[in-house]
């Protein structure tokens, strides 16, 4: 049994995304892949799916998406919900599997204030790999579709899921807040003691330069020491903070190129990266300090919170009434009358009826 899932409207960027690309680095390929890596292996979780399955993500304009061919399981990350036409017209929410059946379309819309979200897709998809990964770099051309989806293309699934009906988790994830955990360094000794200060103790705000390579904040600009605003380049990765001449720190996020050539006040830690994916231009964010034994230590952590939360699945939309459930599944075929001979041409007719 085969599917495909077509992109009836792209939207403004809609990417296949799943955890990137492996062995590239030392040949200059970023890691790509999902900027929201928590959502990603959620919604794996909740479609049954390996957790480094590939995902849609999407930003600023939602897609509309329809099956053809067979059934598609589908599940929303956080800030996004929908509403499916065809048989059996509802809404679906943030958190939930549902099947779209063929003809059927989902029509995609943000929650206010989400610059980003992921879309769940169940099943094999049949497209190739590059780098062991379905991940898509538009710039350098990688990826199943070497570019952002059109209107049109179709995402071919080998094995759709199965359908168990709509499900969500018993406890979504809840959104997070205060300041993002960092690490100082691995330059910090090429900014002056003042600057080190101010970065971990002001605000700063997303500025409207920001993709997925990189997220530039305004705010107070640091300074750099003695030893200047440019370093040999060296490695880099996503969290990391560059801070170039202008004194205004960038965060590079998953398409970040694999050297840089400026200093890096600090290093946002794994378990805080997937935050950065859900702030808008504008949404104000602040550093704090923690040492690398604590960094490590979050990260146990965090996965831990995310295997509790899809542990525990639930049916959805409880006590909303499934017409196509209805349809194929609970409604009574061959009902008899006991008390009608024809049904029990053995039986002798009864006297009389109560």
């Amino acid at each position: 049994m085969s599917a495909r899932l077509v992109i009836a409207r792209a939207g403004a960027r809609s990417l296949l995304q799943d955890t990137g690309f492996r062995g590239g680095r030392g040949i200059g390929v970023p890691g790509a892949g999902a900027l929201d890596r928590d959502a990603l292996y959620l919604l794996n979780r909740l479609l049954g799916n390996d957790t480094d399955a590939a995902a849609i993500e999407i930003a600023l304009v939602p897609p509309k998406l329809r099956a053809e061919d067979g059934p598609v399981r589908l599940a929303l990350g956080t800030g996004l919900s929908g509403q499916v036409s065809g048989d059996n017209p509802r809404p679906v929410g943030a958190w939930t599997a549902f099947t779209l059946h063929p003809g059927e379309t989902v029509d995609l819309r943000f929650e206010a204030g989400c610059p980003v979200a992921l879309i769940g897709i169940g099943g094999e998809i049949d497209l190739a790999y590059a780098l062991h990964s379905r991940s898509t770099l538009p710039r350098a051309g990688l990826g199943p579709f070497g570019r952002k989806l059109e209107d049109g293309d179709a995402i071919p699934i080998s094995a759709p899921a199965a359908d168990p009906g709509d499900r969500t988790f018993a406890v979504p994830p809840r959104p997070e807040s205060g300041p993002l955990r960092a690490v100082p360094g691995p330059q910090a000794e090429w900014f002056t003691e003042a600057s080190r200060e101010t970065f971990f103790g002001a605000e700063y705000s997303v500025g409207i330069e920001t993709d997925r390579m990189g997220m530039r904040l305004d705010g107070p600009a640091l300074s750099h020491s003695e030893r200047g605003a440019d370093i040999v380049s060296d490695g880099i990765a996503p969290g990391a903070i560059q801070v170039p001449g202008s004194g205004q720190p960038i965060v590079l996020l998953a398409d970040a190129q694999t050297t840089g050539g400026y200093p890096k006040i600090a290093t946002v830690i794994g378990a805080d990266l997937s935050r950065l994916a859900r702030l808008a231009p504008g949404d104000r964010l602040r550093f704090t300090a923690v040492t690398v034994e604590e960094a490590e230590a979050a990260a146990r952590d965090r996965r831990a919170e995310l295997d509790r939360i899809a542990e525990c699945v639930v049916r959805a939309n409880a006590g909303r009434i499934d017409p196509r459930a209805l349809w194929q599944a609970n409604l009574v075929g061959g009902a008899v009358d006991a008390l009608c001979p024809d049904h029990f041409p053995h039986h002798p007719e009864p006297e009389s009826h109560p």
